[in-house]
């Protein structure tokens, strides 16, 4: 069995991803196949990877390769979890919305900074999936890279024949975090939960055979509790479900919290959290290295991520249910077909089986329908080569027109096609803006 690693460097990321795999006695003796651009990166890979596997005994067979065919050649599995434009992309999402007044917190999933993260990341993707049709024509694709619902509607609407399911934490991530506020272990809650990626909804929450949400509600009443997670204790106030992902996430996907000042300071909003984090990962990386040249010791924990269950039980048979970003094909009855959706998914060694939700609570369904239309958009831009359809994206945007005027986000969206330059579609960077047709 092999497992190539599309952006290997992500090491830290890589590192736990390879411990939930090796801690399986059956998926002992796997090729590990990493693969990333910079020679660096790859290098210090490849060193966490024998680290761990000799850590836990896995046997594993560590390969590393600048040629990404070369890492693809054969796998059974593709865990793609790459970052195009690295540090110097992500500040140019952040300064240019800013100089027009623009906040973000995370911009990396939706709004602004997720159209332009998914229009460099595009042509990267059908790229891969081209080249796992050549060399691992059988190969599950796990992606991890954001923005996850652009990522793959792209690619399951231009490759269709390349198997994939988009994986995150936040679903079960959320749980673990509810568990937490109504004072239970989280194996003791049940719940169910769809919806789209970073805004799935928990539509049924189960605690010793009751219904918890009255727990959660009477846990938002209490102070400690509430500052933990103003957002989206807010948005269940108001909704009447709780949402995945975080409060500075949610905070950028919708109209109601960075309008101005006094609402950042009202719900702890952390503005530019990104950027932030960016630059902390960059320490983070030459802390890891230097741990590495030095032969010092890394904590082995299982993270709550799904790729290596999935893996676990496509290698073994043993059947499990886990939550994934597949195509709305009639799963999500009251959210647009073809959309990408995050769905309950049923897994073994017969492959994945997403499962019939049905219709979400209306309210929960109208607030994820505008970011499936602008994910939709950017998809079509990057496909088509329309520049015109990235600022119909940016203007269907749920955050920007709370804030901007339709000749603020053109110019916006202007200067930050020029600022990515060659990153983008072709089609984006020399089209001009004017009346299309359908």
């Amino acid at each position: 069995m092999k497992i190539a690693f599309i952006g290997a460097g992500s090491v830290v990321f890589t590192k736990n991803l390879l411990t939930d795999t090796f801690s399986f006695p059956e998926l002992r003796g796997a090729t590990v196949a990493l693969h990333d651009i910079a020679p660096e990166r790859l290098e210090t890979a490849g060193m966490m990877a024998r680290w761990t596997s000799d850590r836990l005994g896995a046997e594993a067979k560590v390969e590393e390769h600048a040629d990404r065919r070369a890492a693809l050649d054969g796998a059974d599995f593709v865990i793609n979890a790459v970052q195009i434009g690295m540090h110097e992309a992500t500040l140019l999402d952040f300064d240019i919305p800013r100089k027009y007044g623009l906040k973000q917190t995370i911009a990396d999933s939706m709004g602004i900074g997720g159209i332009f993260r998914g229009l460099r990341t595009i042509p990267f993707l059908l790229d891969l999936a081209r080249d796992m049709r050549e060399v691992c024509p059988e190969a599950l694709l796990l992606n991890y890279t954001n923005p996850m619902g652009i990522l793959m509607e792209a690619l399951y609407t231009a490759h269709p024949e390349v198997k994939s399911v988009g994986l995150c934490h936040s679903v079960q991530g959320t749980a673990r975090q509810i568990s937490s506020y109504i004072g239970i272990d989280h194996e003791d809650l049940l719940y169910e939960c769809a919806g789209i990626n970073h805004i799935a909804w928990m539509t049924r929450l189960e605690a010793g055979g009751e219904d918890a949400y009255p727990r959660l509600f009477a846990a938002m009443d209490d102070p400690d509790v509430y500052k933990k997670d103003k957002v989206r204790f807010e948005l269940m106030r108001r909704f009447g479900f709780f949402v995945t992902e975080s409060s500075e996430h949610n905070a950028e996907y919708l109209p109601y919290f960075l309008k101005d000042e006094d609402l950042v300071e009202r719900y702890d909003i952390p503005v530019d959290e990104y950027v932030r984090r960016s630059e902390e990962n960059l320490v983070s990386y030459a802390e890891t290295r230097r741990k590495l040249l030095a032969g010092e010791e890394f904590p082995l924990e299982r993270s709550v991520e799904y790729g290596s269950l999935i893996i676990h039980s496509m290698t073994t048979g043993q059947a499990r249910a886990i939550y994934g970003n597949v195509k709305n094909t009639g799963l999500i009855t009251n959210l647009p077909e073809g959309r990408c959706v995050e769905v309950p998914v049923l897994v073994d060694d017969t492959g994945l089986r997403p499962c019939h939700v049905g219709d979400l609570p209306p309210q929960c369904a109208a607030t994820c329908a505008p970011h499936t239309a602008v994910q939709n958009l950017t998809v079509r831009a990057a496909l088509e080569g329309r520049r015109d359809h990235v600022h119909h994206a940016a203007m269907l945007d749920r955050h920007a027109p709370s804030v901007l005027s339709l000749d603020e986000i053109a110019a916006m969206v202007d200067e930050l096609i020029d600022a990515h330059g060659d990153t983008l579609p072709e089609g984006i960077r020399t089209a001009e803006v004017g009346r299309r047709s359908a």
